[in-house]
């Protein structure tokens, strides 16, 4: 799916939308891809003369990028975050980075929905997650 075939998915818009292209493999993982904008709002002031992609960002970027994993439970409805576990960083992203994210699912109980993902740039590990959400109707 493109950006504009993700919008019928997922409420986020730009400059929120953190996701280029995504899509559910047939080994039952969600594979995503998005490039860091060149001069990205989130790295104003983080850090002047060395930008560097915030953490709660590429946390962002994987949960986004577990939506394919759900997408039949989604419609009428939004995830929100019920808990991020097993966070770790291993190095940085930058703007101009493009980043490939796969997400599987670990777990689902109702409307609550466990996946792992991990972050990687040029083939290195820079980001990984465990992500619960749950699917809320939308108001």
């Amino acid at each position: 799916m493109n950006q504009e075939e993700i919008k019928s998915h997922i409420p986020h818009r730009e400059p929120m939308l953190l996701l280029d292209w995504a899509e559910l493999a047939e080994d039952s993982r969600s594979h995503a891809r998005f490039t860091i904008p060149e001069k990205p709002f989130f790295c104003e002031g983080h850090f002047p003369g060395n930008p560097i992609v915030p953490g709660v960002i590429l946390c962002e970027i994987m949960a986004q990028a577990c939506f394919p994993l759900f997408m039949e439970d989604l419609p009428g409805k939004l995830a929100l975050y019920r808990g991020l576990d097993a966070v770790k960083f291993r190095s940085t992203v930058k703007p101009g980075d493009e980043c490939e994210i796969t997400a599987r699912l670990v777990d689902h109980k109702g409307n609550v929905y466990v996946c792992d993902a991990q972050l990687s740039v040029a083939g290195k590990r820079a980001a990984q997650a465990r992500i619960t959400v749950a699917l809320v109707p939308q108001e």
